[in-house]
């Protein structure tokens, strides 16, 4: 398989929030590695067997469990500890795992951030495929410059899975996506702009980035933690207007 580049985070703060919610937190994240790129159709397609018809594109059409599945066929390959296991399409994460996975929502944003604080680590034409370039399917990756971490394409191009549920009191078990894709408007290529879907979902626009690292810990890292997914899934006040909840 075509070699997964890795770039080096340093640990650090994160703020996040949910907007559904109002609530804004803090994260303090250890150290871990976040995929330079995207993965590719070319690394996609030599794990699973597949061709690839644009092999430096990113690898999109990919649902979140296919994502989950490259990480663990990826970390076999290389002889690391799985970081998922199944039982049938619950997944659990073991955090102490060193193998591949995808990043949590908090290590997603500080890796895209850099160090900045607005909603794009730089001019967004210099940086993200949008809308703004007129352009109908995903560029090859590293086309537009990269931040200060040194990665490429963590704006614009494909949205970008992570790991952690998008709000499980309304939409059970969507999965977040970050990041904006080729077809968005500047509004949605921003550094915060949370979306999801639900784990078998695929679309165009829709990829992943692989990270890596363990953590000393149990069902909780990185800014994630099993118990506040069963936390935010209890509704603690009225419902929406036309709000339908999960069943």
């Amino acid at each position: 398989m075509d070699d997964i580049e890795l770039a080096r985070i340093a640990g650090g703060t994160v703020g996040l929030h949910d907007a559904r919610r109002t609530v804004r937190w803090t994260v303090e994240l250890e150290p871990f590695e976040i995929g330079v790129y995207p993965v590719t159709q070319a690394q996609l397609g030599e794990l699973l067997g597949e061709t690839a018809s644009h092999p430096r594109r990113p690898a999109t059409d990919v649902s979140w469990l296919r994502a989950i599945r490259f990480c663990n066929a990826a970390s076999e390959w290389e002889g690391l500890d799985p970081a998922y296991t199944f039982d049938g399409e619950d997944v659990t994460w073991h955090v102490d795992a060193d193998g591949y996975r995808l990043p949590t929502e908090a290590e997603w944003e500080f890796a895209c951030r850099a160090g900045s604080t607005g909603p794009h680590y730089g001019p967004l034409a210099e940086i993200a495929w949008t809308s703004a370039d007129g352009v109908t399917t995903p560029r090859d990756i590293g086309g537009k410059h990269p931040n200060l971490n040194g990665l490429f394409d963590t704006l614009g191009n494909v949205w970008e899975w992570c790991w952690d549920l998008l709000d499980p009191a309304r939409y059970d078990d969507y999965r977040v996506f970050r990041g904006g894709g080729f077809a968005d408007d500047a509004w949605s290529v921003r550094a915060s702009t949370r979306r999801g879907g639900a784990p078998r979902m695929h679309h165009e626009d829709v990829g992943f980035r692989v990270a890596r690292g363990g953590f000393d810990a149990t069902d909780a890292a990185q800014g994630w933690s099993a118990q506040a997914d069963l936390e935010r899934a209890e509704l603690d006040g009225p419902t929406p207007f036309g709000w339908t909840p999960r069943r």
